[in-house]
């Protein structure tokens, strides 16, 4: 059986109210969303996607971008962390979206909406609150909230894959506390392994004409993404060593000799990474 630990199985990894986490998600929302693209996938027909659920939304890049790209469309969107939400309604105001709404809600509880409220509801990077357990009550909940006909899409992550030791080791490190955790879905605790499932967390749930698109981002040095993902790592690696001390992966000594080592071995020229995930879209059943 998979280890366990005392720590809360949805706990994020970060604590959600670090405003520097705050700093950490804006940056990498940009990049995530410069991988995908586009704020949809390429082939969807958004001739019918009026109201639009984003679930733990953080800071709000991505419901504030659609909500500025579409301005015809009503953006929802959910996050657990008081501070994030108070900063995503400021952007908000700031920028004269007002068909935006920001709310602080738990995405592991029953979501707090009527039945077919949404055209499409977005879930981008949660497998870093959600256990092993908890997929499948909350695409249940993702499909009571959708309308008939409209969809829901996941967007999830695994370990880069790099070519440096500390690195290498960090982000080994990060999978095996998820693991502890209760969050992987890898037999060893070496990956996150959350990618194989999503197609089967939305065919579970009785999602139908189910499409997949994989997304690679090369951050390498030289690279146009190398300085934003340093950044990413940077502050990610550093609020993260908490986390690898509380579940007995690393002691603090570890921690920090390796994430010493890091901030080198990123920056050397010959210093190559690349980090994956996969969108995952059903439609439900009209």
């Amino acid at each position: 059986m998979p280890e366990e630990n005392n720590l809360s199985k949805t706990s994020y990894f970060i604590d959600a109210e670090n405003a520097a986490e705050m700093a950490r998600l804006i940056n990498q929302d940009r990049i995530i969303t410069r991988c995908m693209g586009d704020l949809f996938p390429p082939q969807l027909d958004l001739t019918n996607i009026h109201d639009i659920l984003e679930i733990a939304c953080g800071p709000g890049g991505w419901a504030l971008d659609v909500a500025k790209v579409y301005p015809d469309m009503r953006v929802t969107a959910i996050d657990i962390s008081q501070i994030m939400t108070e900063f995503a309604r400021y952007q908000a105001r700031e920028q004269e979206l007002h068909n935006t709404h920001f709310i602080v809600m738990d995405a592991l509880k029953p979501l707090d909406f009527p039945d077919n409220s949404f055209d499409f509801v977005n879930a981008r990077f949660i497998s870093g609150f959600m256990s092993r357990t908890a997929w499948p009550q909350f695409l249940l909940q993702c499909l009571r909230v959708t309308r008939p006909g409209g969809l829901t899409r996941l967007t999830e992550f695994e370990s880069p894959i790099c070519n440096t030791f500390a690195v290498a080791r960090l982000c080994e490190m990060f999978a095996r506390a998820m693991y502890k955790a209760g969050q992987s879905f890898a037999p060893t605790g070496s990956q996150v392994a959350i990618t194989p499932l999503l197609e089967r967390f939305l065919r579970d749930a009785r999602y139908e004409h189910i499409q997949q698109m994989a997304h690679a981002l090369n951050a390498s040095a030289g690279t146009p993404e190398h300085l934003a993902q340093y950044q990413n790592l940077l502050v990610s690696m550093k609020l993260g060593q908490p986390y690898l001390i509380k579940m007995s992966i690393a002691s603090q000594q570890e921690a920090e000799s390796l994430y010493q080592q890091a901030l080198e071995e990123m920056m050397a020229p010959d210093y190559g990474i690349v980090w994956y995930f996969l969108s995952a879209w059903g439609e439900k059943p009209r």
